[in-house]
């Protein structure tokens, strides 16, 4: 029987940066994958893939609504959906390769098959094919993610009634698709089919799209979105999904309580995602879930059994490939007696839709429920001459800052590359940074980036230069 310091059950980003970094550190480590492919949901049907579909069908708008401004004539532009579902299979292959790499180059040992705990220090391995095998761990870090959500009364056939993974690889364009749901993943996905031709309509249960952002960013991304020719029912509470042949009809209630039904070919459903734990036997080890089927851990991440720790989306908090990689350094780091941090505070989040929508720290409307004095300044991206240079007139910077101290406790923004922009507003909340610290700061000329220097202004003294 192998024996190891460290084993890791799950090798998404948190896993396997855990597995990574408890290398680093000296620990023999193994990691355990129940798929033919490294790197979890993330690297296989997620982040990496949706971004990848993304960008092909950006670059295929771009061509037939921006080139000829730009002087560029391309005569009849098509798109080869196939090619660009190929394309995106290729860069995933690439990336899950990239994680094999560095599982050889750190010494870790790859178990491909589902992992149950037999009991606290031993984990019993069954391939798809082949014998169980059983390996010793003295610690072990459950790294499982999650699954697609659905709604009780819904069937997913996953051909016509599909959540995201299906939705990476339709074989045709839809001529209407129905999203059920205005989060993060319903709205990249659905701007894809509808950049390619099909007609989108999101049916949400709550009064806005991305009801977890800031107020301000949800108005103007359904402003952007209906600009696009997206449709939007929003306060509409799904009742029923039926497919009948090629349709699917979805059934729901409005806020005034009228029932109303909405036709389509194909219906993504896209509420949410839920801890993933089947398989890994937690009974036998005694491992306690919350009532969302969530493992529970401790300030230190640790589960009620003192050598077993959980991370990423299997535990409370964001579902964030970047918040399970941090996690995953932090248990890593604490077994070693290191004293590591998190601050879910400044975990930045992003929607990859263009524009693209990014947030660090509170909003506007927890400030508010937390009775927290605070100020604001905002600034509109089309003010920038980069902007108006690239096109990218859409969005703004929102800077909340203590009307007091004036720390900047929340940043907010809508616009092109806010995804990356988003990295200054957590360096200056991780200095605690004021609004005036980050409008005494020299940005390029001429770059998104001057949106933050210029709502920082605005926040300090209302006194932004170019508004």
């Amino acid at each position: 029987m192998s024996s190891y310091d460290v084993a890791v059950i799950g090798s998404g980003p948190g896993g396997y940066v855990a597995a990574i970094r408890c290398a680093q550190l000296g620990m023999k480590t193994a990691i355990i994958e129940k798929y033919d492919t490294l790197g979890g949901t993330c690297l296989n049907v997620g982040c990496i893939p949706s971004k990848a579909l993304l960008d092909s069908s950006h670059h295929y708008e771009d061509a037939i609504k921006h080139f000829e401004e730009h002087g560029i004539e391309v005569g009849d532009v098509k798109f080869n959906l196939e090619k660009m579902i190929n394309r995106k299979q290729g860069v995933v292959d690439m990336t899950t390769k990239g994680i094999v790499f560095l599982m050889d180059k750190n010494k870790i040992d790859v178990y491909h098959g589902v992992g149950a705990f037999k009991d606290a220090t031993h984990i019993d391995i069954t391939p798809a094919e082949g014998d169980v095998q059983t390996i010793e761990a003295k610690n072990t870090i459950i790294a499982t993610g999650s699954k697609p959500s659905s709604l009780p009364f819904i069937t997913i056939d996953k051909e016509r009634i599909i959540t995201s993974t299906e939705a990476l690889k339709l074989p045709e364009v839809p001529k209407h698709m129905i999203v059920i749901g205005g989060g993060v993943i319903g709205l990249e996905l659905g701007q894809v089919y509808k950049r390619l031709g099909a007609e989108v309509t999101v049916v949400e249960y709550m009064d806005r799209i991305i009801p977890t952002m800031d107020g301000a960013q949800s108005k103007e991304m359904l402003k952007v979105f209906k600009k696009q020719k997206m449709k939007f029912a929003l306060s509409h509470g799904v009742t029923a999904v039926e497919r009948n042949g090629d349709e699917v009809i979805v059934k729901a209630t409005d806020k005034k309580g009228n029932d109303v039904e909405f036709k389509g070919d194909y219906c993504l459903v896209s509420v949410g995602r839920r801890a993933y734990t089947d398989g890994l036997n937690l009974e036998a080890v005694g491992i306690s879930t919350d009532d969302r089927g969530r493992v529970e851990v401790n300030e230190h991440l640790q589960t009620n059994v003192s050598n077993i720790y959980a991370i990423g989306d299997v535990i409370q908090g964001a579902m964030l490939a970047h918040k399970a990689e941090e996690e995953g350094v932090f248990v890593a780091e604490t077994m070693a007696g290191q004293k590591p941090h998190i601050d879910y505070n400044l975990i930045p989040g992003v929607v990859y839709t263009w524009p693209e929508v990014a947030s660090v720290g509170k909003t506007e409307e927890q400030l508010k429920e937390s009775g927290i004095s605070y100020k604001s300044g905002q600034f509109p991206m089309r003010a920038l001459g980069r902007s108006r240079a690239s096109g990218d007139i859409d969005g703004f910077v929102k800077i909340l800052a203590d009307k007091t101290t004036d720390e900047v406790l929340g940043v907010h923004m809508v616009g092109a590359r806010v995804a990356d922009l988003i990295a200054e507003g957590v360096t200056a909340m991780e200095f605690r940074a004021s609004a005036e610290d980050i409008s005494r700061m020299s940005h390029s000329h001429p770059t998104y980036a001057e949106a933050v220097k210029e709502a920082a202004l605005a926040a300090t003294e209302d006194r932004a230069l170019h508004i």
